[in-house]
């Protein structure tokens, strides 16, 4: 069974990344107003294929190739680097973990409950059983369902930018 979480593993640790202190201009919280919007990574280029979180997490091959643009709400942030995010089509819609490739570009730790629009591939790819700790025990991500030996098969989406808006 699939795990329906998103999470990319980079090849260095986030501790490694973050050498000391884990905040950074991109990832340091932000005030913004209603409407206003921030930019992470790649520019999106308004041409790729519109597709639902849902549709992507239910046939995650057809979209793992190419880049297709989705969009929806924040549900969580990485606390530790802002290094992933959840989102999902809705409040209380099936969600997914938003990885930036190796740590390409970060999001703001108070990102939750905002709109977003990413561009990028869905991905699926088993955890570690050491990855998947230290994501629920340092960043708080949540996974559905773990393998016996502690490692989760999960469905991710790896965005290559990402458009934020505050919303009311």
């Amino acid at each position: 069974m699939i795990l329906v979480s998103v999470f990319a593993v980079a090849g260095f640790s986030q501790t490694e990344l973050s050498a000391g202190s884990d905040r950074n201009e991109q990832n340091a919280p932000v005030d913004l107003k209603p409407g206003e919007t921030i930019t992470r990574g790649e520019a999106l280029s308004n041409k790729a294929p519109k597709i639902s979180v849902e549709k992507g997490l239910d046939d995650p091959a057809e979209y793992s190739e190419g880049t297709f643009a989705v969009e929806g709400v924040i549900v969580r942030a990485c606390q530790k680097l802002g290094c992933w995010m959840e989102m999902a089509d809705k409040v209380g819609g099936k969600s997914v973990r938003v990885t930036f490739g190796s740590h390409a570009f970060f999001i703001p730790f108070n990102s939750a409950g905002m709109k977003v629009k990413a561009e990028g591939r869905f991905v699926t790819k088993t955890l570690s059983k050491e990855t998947v700790d230290h994501l629920i025990n340092d960043d708080g991500a949540k996974f559905d369902k773990r393998n016996e030996d502690g490692t989760v098969t999960e469905v991710s989406f790896d965005a290559t930018g990402v458009v934020l808006t505050k919303t009311d």
